[in-house]
């Protein structure tokens, strides 16, 4: 029987095969993972209908397909199937491969011997350990430049430099440029199609919209106290939730959402699209880029029940199981930089949404209270708008309602 991608969704018109895990002769039982296709948004995995093998794979990995084309054949009966045989030369080949190489997808050993590199020291991530394209990709990006050029031959010495009484910078110049007078090594590798996407996203948002980021900053003690008295008995009442800050943010964008319509809009032509719900884009950073799962009818949860929702997305992300309805959509996005260490910066927008939050890194810092200099936590925060819809009043507006449901979570539950 033919094995095919699946049906994509009008929105995506091709994926590419990531990887094989199984191989014709290779006995499957029924619903095993088969091959992973990655499209513009998420991972598909194709799984076997049957128990049986795979005769032939006719799209290899780093191959384009496009939907319900078929991408094997599959012979369906018993487990123990004997694999297909082999031309010698083929044979011979396959009989050279050991260790890591045997294991070794060939597409991963391809990009391998492109770039020079070890695969032996590669730690496979796919099933039952095998090294994926993904991997040594991944690999060589993170491996030193020192160690791709280790088998290179020696370059002639430099001539000897007559360094000053003093290391001032002139001596630590010269001897930087010995240091690098090696071999100047650049490493190719294609993007993934969602690191495609992403770019290519992030250049039609710039374009496309006339963006602009208005900052504020907010007392995060308020919510970081109640945290800390609440904890404990909010994981007892919650089957083990851990109460965040993410939740208060969730729940603060909702309400001045709902006072402020037009930042949970979007334009459409010379339209503009007013939406009655308030789905938040939670971005979350996987390896392999951005990700931006939607917290759906967020004003209709608890804090909990959108813990619940962003904890289940994030390792759903990190195992690569999002599914494409678990992003589509979307009426505004939050963005936490800071967990990564950033003190500040501008979001992007995620269009066609008007509106995304960015959250940074909680810093002591010295301000005024009541005339004093006291240290508190702060959390500096940016929103950036679209200006063709939002005016700077209505987009600072909307920054201090926020600010003024952090600092006093009480209003978040009364609304006001």
């Amino acid at each position: 029987m033919e094995i095919k991608a699946p049906t994509f969704p009008e929105s995506i018109t091709e994926g590419t095969v990531a990887q094989w895990h199984k191989q014709p002769g290779e006995a499957v039982r029924r619903d095993d993972l088969l091959a992973d296709i990655e499209t513009d948004k998420v991972v598909i995995e194709v799984v076997a209908p049957d128990d049986g093998a795979l005769t032939e794979i006719l799209k290899a990995e780093g191959d384009i397909v496009e939907s319900e084309e078929v991408i094997a054949l599959f012979e369906a009966g018993s487990a123990a199937v004997a694999p297909p045989s082999v031309s010698e030369e083929d044979d011979e080949e396959e009989g050279e491969l050991t260790g890591v190489d045997a294991i070794a997808s060939p597409a991963a050993r391809k990009l391998a011997a492109e770039a020079d590199f070890d695969i032996s020291s590669v730690t496979g991530t796919g099933r039952n350990g095998r090294v994926t394209k993904e991997d040594v990709a991944r690999a060589i990006a993170l491996m030193p430049q020192q160690a791709l050029v280790e088998d290179t031959p020696p370059t002639a010495p430099a001539p000897a430099v007559t360094a000053p009484d003093a290391a001032g910078p002139e001596a630590l110049f010269n001897e930087g440029m010995l240091e690098g007078m090696g071999e100047r090594v650049e490493r190719r590798v294609p993007m993934t199609r969602l690191r495609a996407t992403i770019a290519r996203r992030m250049v039609e948002a710039q374009h496309n919209a006339a963006m602009l980021t208005t900052f504020n900053e907010v007392d995060m003690s308020p919510v970081m106290a109640l945290r800390k008295q609440y904890q404990d008995e909010f994981q007892k009442a919650h089957n083990g939730t851990r109460l965040g800050f993410m939740s208060f943010f969730v729940r603060a964008c909702t309400e001045a959402l709902k006072r402020f319509p037009a930042v949970n809009a979007s334009i459409d032509g010379n339209d503009i699209v007013y939406h009655g719900y308030y789905d938040i884009g939670v971005a979350v950073s996987t390896e392999r880029g951005l990700v931006v799962p939607v917290v759906r009818e967020a004003d209709a949860l608890s804090l909990a029940q959108i813990e619940d929702q962003i904890n289940a997305y994030g390792e759903k992300a990190r195992d690569g199981k999002l599914a494409l309805e678990d992003m589509a959509g979307g009426t505004f996005t939050i963005s936490n930089g800071g967990v990564f260490g950033s003190l500040m910066s501008t979001p992007i927008l995620n269009a066609p949404q008007t509106g995304v939050l960015g959250m940074h890194k909680i810093q002591d810092r010295a301000v005024v209270v009541d005339g004093e200099v006291v240290v508190r936590p702060m959390m500096y925060l940016a929103l950036s708008y679209d200006h063709r819809l939002i005016d700077g009043r209505e987009a600072v507006q909307f920054l201090v309602a926020i600010k003024g449901m952090i600092e006093d979570p009480a209003r978040i539950l009364l609304e006001l």
